[in-house]
């Protein structure tokens, strides 16, 4: 198969990107005149409405598509990578429960309030725990191969999400048992304080994933020919699932969970570039970011002013995708 190259692939994601950006930008369920004299001089406020639709609602939303986007789409590709299975993603793994229900104890706690760092890092470290519950779980009468791992990782799942379901719907506080919306994910509640956590958080764990990624190959060819060649599959793991947990964790604990795009954008990457994990994580970072940026513009216009949950139309976007790239070609996850 004829594969594109990296560099001209990253030249169309991005040319894709900006027009997303611009497309996103001039549609809303509110209509602001002279969108691109606003943007141009953000210190004008000649429009004051039009001003605060642009910078105060509209800009942290694709700033946080984005970002939210470029994150699942790495973490995607850790989840797959950590445990050599196409299948594999945040959920499987209990990575997006551990961050909702890190997130939901420290509001129930009145540690952190929705959106706030505090939340972010509450998110992160519940998902890295119930990850690292997994793949203790999943190590204690063996090594963790991959189908144990997601095994583990759909009780785990299952688990965590009876609990938040559980606690939001006898808990009292409001902003509590707003949580059961994050079951599909919403941009709705973003604002500009919330990017610099967000922000922080997506760059630490795209750098510890970009780090890691070049290892995950070894892990393709199995454990046994990895520790034959060196190295140890145990830290390889552990590394690349704290990077998905802090990926996860971020993304979660500010605007809730968004299925399927760290499922289909690795598995659009490869079938586009290649097999090889760094490729991967670069081009599916902005394969996800592309994806979630279309989806959230949807989301708020479709069904304006009514708004829709990205969580379903990530899903009818990137499922038939996967489809049909898995039917077209199913060779595509090895390393040669």
């Amino acid at each position: 198969m004829h594969r594109v190259s990296s560099r001209r692939g990253a030249f169309v994601s991005i040319a894709i990107l900006l027009a997303l950006i611009s497309i996103s930008f001039t549609l809303g369920a509110a209509h602001v005149d002279n969108v691109w004299n606003v943007l141009l001089h953000p210190m004008r406020h000649s429009d004051q409405s039009g001003h605060d639709i642009i910078w105060n609602i509209r800009f942290p939303r694709i700033v946080a598509a984005l970002l939210i986007g470029a994150t699942l789409g790495a973490a995607g590709v850790m989840a797959q990578g950590a445990c050599n299975n196409p299948l594999a993603e945040p959920s499987i793994l209990g990575t997006s429960a551990g961050a909702a229900t890190g997130v939901l104890l420290g509001v129930l706690v009145g540690a952190v309030s929705i959106g706030s760092f505090g939340a972010v890092v509450c998110g992160a470290l519940g998902g890295f725990l119930a990850t690292m519950l997994t793949f203790t779980l999943a190590s204690r009468r063996s090594s963790a191969s991959s189908m144990t791992l997601v095994i583990v990782g759909i009780a785990v799942s299952a688990m965590l999400a009876a609990v938040v379901g559980v606690a939001t719907s006898i808990a009292s506080r409001a902003d509590a048992r707003s949580l059961s919306f994050w079951n599909f994910g919403s941009m709705a509640l973003v604002t500009n304080k919330d990017l610099i956590a967000l922000a922080v958080s997506v760059v630490a764990g795209l750098i510890i994933a970009a780090r890691i990624a070049p290892s995950l190959d070894v892990l393709s060819l199995g454990d046994d020919s990895a520790r034959h060649r060196g190295f140890d599959s145990r830290i390889i793991r552990f590394v690349a699932l704290g990077a998905l947990s802090l990926l996860v964790g971020a993304s979660v604990s500010t605007v809730g969970s968004i299925a399927f795009v760290g499922l289909a954008a690795p598995h659009i990457a490869r079938f586009l570039y290649g097999p090889t994990n760094r490729t991967v994580l670069f081009h599916g970072a902005l394969i996800g970011a592309a994806i979630v940026l279309a989806a959230d513009t949807a989301a708020r216009t479709v069904a304006s002013p009514n708004e829709l949950p990205i969580g379903l139309l990530t899903s009818l976007i990137g499922a038939p995708v996967l489809i049909a790239l898995v039917s077209t070609r199913s060779s595509v996850w090895k390393i040669s």
